[in-house]
């Protein structure tokens, strides 16, 4: 997939996360900004009923009415990702693995890309998919443990529908449990919408760059727990350790960045 990068997705982005501008000219895009661009459009006839592509994308499904998760994954910014310039997207398949699982049956599918700029790869990412059996029971909702108010070095977010739905409008995602929550109740049996798992690696890597975080990086992170809406999101970075938590004090995502030191 290839593109000539415009600001307009950056500052979109900027605007829904209430964050700094990037200096686009000077710096490049920041870490996950990528995800914004070089985007899979499918045709309306390939999607699924929950709203993910089912033909013509990869990874492709396993088989049909499996739920799709996204568990975490690695990325290397190795140069700065410039606006105004063309960039390319090569994705592949690296790795399939099957396992049996307290709920049934697991996929694993680890996607690559690498998003080359001027003939050097600026970008290199690892996206760790899982694929699961449809749920046999409704996920349960949080118990009503007291609220752990966010900390000065914290950063609270308001996790609205507004919110999900704006983001999943940014990334041309169409799957329906963050912004139908009809579907995801009645359907996939969760308490609520839910929240990316981009979104809330995209908030620790803000966290990281409100630090001072820049340059070549590489950021690993996983998402441990699903996150609803009606939970809030608040995200920490401390050194290079990041993590995002409820409203609760509960853990649902975690990262670490460090520089490469070029």
């Amino acid at each position: 997939m290839k593109e000539v990068l415009l600001p307009g997705p950056a500052e979109a982005l900027a605007s829904l996360l209430d964050v700094e501008m990037p200096d686009l000219d000077r710096d490049g895009l920041p870490l996950l900004w990528h995800w914004f661009y070089l985007l899979d459009r499918p045709a309306q006839a390939d999607l699924g009923p929950d709203g993910h592509p089912v033909r013509g994308t990869i990874p492709a499904p396993p088989e049909p009415g499996r739920r799709r998760m996204w568990a975490g994954g690695r990325v290397r910014t190795l140069g700065p990702l410039r606006c105004g310039l063309s960039a390319t997207r090569h994705t592949e398949v690296l790795s399939v693995r099957e396992k049996q699982g307290r709920t049934g049956r697991l996929t694993f599918v680890v996607t690559g890309h690498k998003i080359v700029q001027d003939g050097e790869v600026v970008v290199e990412e690892e996206q760790d998919i899982v694929y699961r059996d449809a749920a046999s029971r409704p996920a349960e909702a949080a118990t009503g443990e007291p609220e752990v108010t966010a900390a000065e070095d914290e950063w609270a977010i308001d996790v609205s529908p507004t919110l999900l739905f704006r983001f999943s409008a940014l990334t041309y995602n169409a799957h329906r449990i963050h912004y139908d929550r009809d579907y995801a109740r009645d359907v996939e049996g969760y308490p609520g919408l839910l929240t990316h798992g981009p979104l809330q690696a995209l908030a620790m890597a803000e966290a990281a760059r409100r630090q001072g975080a820049g340059g070549p990086l590489a950021f690993d992170y996983r998402l441990v727990s699903p996150l609803f809406d009606h939970q809030g999101m608040i995200v920490r970075a401390d050194g290079t350790v990041i993590a995002v938590r409820d409203r609760h004090g509960r853990r649902t995502a975690t990262g670490t960045v460090r520089s490469l030191g070029r």
